[in-house]
């Protein structure tokens, strides 16, 4: 049986330079405040907690004065940074850059916006923590959908203007647009002037799903590894599923079933953004053992 480890898995630059900076700061102190996990992989995670980073909540960040703190590659509020800043905190600045341009996006857009009082609707997963991020530059004034069936919400006579949370799905988030546009039409609105849809969703992750569908297909099972909070994970991987029935989701290699594999020739191995490739380097040799 041939096992092969996908070449474009794995993570994203923005997680390497959370992580690296992470790893260079506990080689000098062994120890580092985190604000929520740096990278959604519980096993990743683990790792870097055995070397001494603690994972903090913003509840916790209020309490805490006189430290460094690692501000994670999701990006962060404004009122984070306030906090840290009537505390004593040194921020160790992680966020990725695509996610910084993001803010910025937004942060201009609702001047326009509010200028013509139109409205700023967000795709992306509530509670997630660049969404909360991103809300943040804008004290919160904007409607977050979740997929089509959240857009009664909106006036649609009204301008809007369109971001998307940077890992989502490109196919998801034209099927958002479409429907507003639909929508407008429908009640005798359609200036492309009062409808900006601005193109925020990272390449990193929007490349790999065709990439992804590819390597699917070459192979008889695929294993997908990634964190169960993963949102690009959970995209990524039904990007798989759609190309390969035989697809399965693991977070670590205890979840692998040997039945998956009795008429199996070939196995792909592949991952999110946020998975680590010894993770699944791991995956590869318990699948070896099992043939």
């Amino acid at each position: 049986m041939n096992i092969e480890i996908d070449k474009y898995s794995g993570f994203c630059f923005g997680v390497v330079y959370a992580i690296e900076m992470a790893e260079d700061e506990l080689k000098k102190s062994n120890s580092l405040y985190c604000l929520g996990d740096i990278v959604h992989n519980n096993k990743e995670v683990e790792r870097l907690n055995s070397l001494g980073l603690k994972i903090i909540n913003h509840e916790d960040l209020k309490k805490y004065k006189d430290c460094k703190v690692l501000i994670r590659a999701h990006g962060e509020p404004p009122e984070t940074y306030k906090i840290a800043m009537e505390n004593n905190i040194q921020l160790l600045d992680a966020s990725c850059p695509v996610v910084l341009k993001l803010q910025h996006q937004i942060k201009e857009g609702y001047k326009t916006i509010s200028d013509i009082d139109g409205q700023i609707v967000v795709y992306g997963k509530k509670g997630h923590a660049e969404v909360t991020g991103l809300l943040g530059q804008i004290g919160g004034d904007a409607f977050l959908v979740s997929g089509v069936e959240d857009l009664d919400q909106l006036d649609f006579s009204k301008p809007i203007f369109m971001y998307s949370q940077t890992t989502k799905s490109p196919k998801a988030y034209s099927l958002i647009k479409d429907e507003i546009e639909k929508r407008r039409k429908k009640i005798g609105i359609d200036s492309p002037l009062q409808f900006v849809v601005n193109d925020t969703l990272c390449r990193q992750v929007s490349g790999r799903e065709p990439q992804l569908k590819k390597f699917s297909k070459k192979h008889d099972v695929i294993v997908f590894v990634s964190g169960p909070k993963s949102s690009n994970g959970k995209m990524l991987y039904e990007s798989c599923k759609d190309e390969n029935f035989n697809s399965y989701f693991i977070s670590d290699v205890h979840e692998i079933k040997k039945e998956w594999f009795s008429s199996a020739e070939s196995v792909g191995i592949c991952g999110a953004t946020s998975t680590p490739l010894w993770l699944m380097e791991n995956v590869s040799e318990f699948i070896s053992k099992i043939n």
